[in-house]
């Protein structure tokens, strides 16, 4: 087994280890972010760090990197006060990647390119036409992890849209029906794979299968 101390890691080369440490936490949700600033410059973002908050009210949160550059996304729900959650299917895993490259702000990720800008309900902020399931957030509140200078984003969540063969009779959400994609590290992209599914569980009761 290859051991890694705390020291090793920070020796390490810096892309080595961004790579190691990305990936050793196992498989991250994909999502695209979009956001658009008050004079129309839409933005378009993947990240890995989208993540439930919770359910009454519903809410989720993703990790923005240090602001110690300009950070478009940030920006525009900063001004404007809302964003979209849209997952990553795998017929769009090309495209969502390149939303990483860094474009000026007044050049939309969504003209370089296949994915399709679109707007619903009158909601600001640009949802991904070919994403499956769709959530509209406003901005709630954000905190510094002063560890490292990152903001855990707080969004409330507006809107939902998801195919309706997707949810199950108890709200359950079956994510292969929509073809969503896992990311593992940085840049690799995977398609999981259903193995079961399981009642809540209880004391002294063994676990059954739903």
């Amino acid at each position: 087994m290859k051991h890694f101390t705390k020291e090793k890691l920070l020796s390490l080369p810096s892309r080595y280890k961004a790579h190691l440490i990305n990936s050793c936490t196992g498989y991250k949700s994909a999502n695209l972010i979009g956001s658009k600033s008050n004079s129309g410059n839409s933005n378009l973002a993947i990240f890995n760090s989208v993540v439930h908050i919770g359910s009454s009210p519903p809410m989720l949160g993703f990790i923005l990197r240090p602001l110690t550059v300009k950070r478009d996304t940030y920006a525009n729900f900063k001004e404007t006060g809302f964003f979209t959650v849209n997952q990553v299917n795998a017929s769009m895993i090309k495209e969502a990647h390149h939303t990483a490259a860094s474009y000026n702000e007044d050049i939309s990720e969504f003209s370089k390119t296949n994915l399709t800008e679109t707007y619903l309900n009158d909601f600001q902020a640009p949802y991904v036409q070919e994403s499956a399931i769709k959530i509209g957030c406003s901005y709630v509140n954000e905190y510094e992890i002063k560890e490292n200078g990152c903001l855990l984003v707080i969004g409330a969540i507006e809107h939902l849209y998801l195919p309706k063969h997707s949810i199950q009779e108890d709200g359950w959400l079956s994510l292969d029906k929509a073809d969503t994609v896992a990311i593992n590290g940085l840049d690799a992209y995977a398609l999981p794979q259903l193995l079961a599914r399981f009642a809540y569980a209880e004391i002294d009761t063994p676990t059954k299968p739903i």
